[in-house]
């Protein structure tokens, strides 16, 4: 299961001179946690993410003022993103490794493609799971057929 094929399609992005207000009006407004910063809308390679936690614990915390602080003032330092035609559970790994709950997900050259959230892969994962269990009980329903 590739990165490409599980994750939201639809990434919201910024630039990284977008006020906080701004930006926390379009993660409400899209029903969103988090942002993908880009330098330029047009190409849509990511060089941040900014979520709704960062908004909280470095402005909010800190008694700052939002209205003169922009996104890429408080985004992330080290970018982690992954490939489209990544394995979706070396994904979660690196995830997890990295400590990261959402992670842009990228094309062989580096342009956005969408946005991969720990919640949406737990969601594949779900699925995943359910399919083995019926594996498993059809396979017992064959054997007690047989054996009648």
């Amino acid at each position: 299961m590739k990165t490409g094929d599980t994750c939201k399609r639809n990434a919201v992005v910024v630039k990284r001179h977008t006020p906080i207000p701004a930006a926390a009006k379009l993660m409400r407004h899209n029903h969103v946690g988090s942002l993908v910063v880009v330098d330029d809308l047009d190409d849509r390679v990511p060089v941040g993410i900014v979520t709704d936690r960062d908004i909280v614990v470095e402005i909010v915390a800190s008694d700052l003022d939002a209205r003169t602080m922009t996104v890429g003032e408080i985004m992330g330092g080290e970018l982690f993103t992954a490939g489209d035609e990544d394995d979706s559970f070396d994904t979660l790994r690196l995830m997890r490794l990295k400590g990261v709950r959402r992670v842009p997900v990228v094309t062989d050259k580096g342009l956005l493609v969408g946005i991969a959230t720990f919640d949406d892969l737990l969601g594949v994962l779900a699925s995943e799971f359910g399919t083995l269990v019926r594996v498993v009980e059809t396979g017992q329903s064959r054997e007690e057929l047989a054996r009648r």
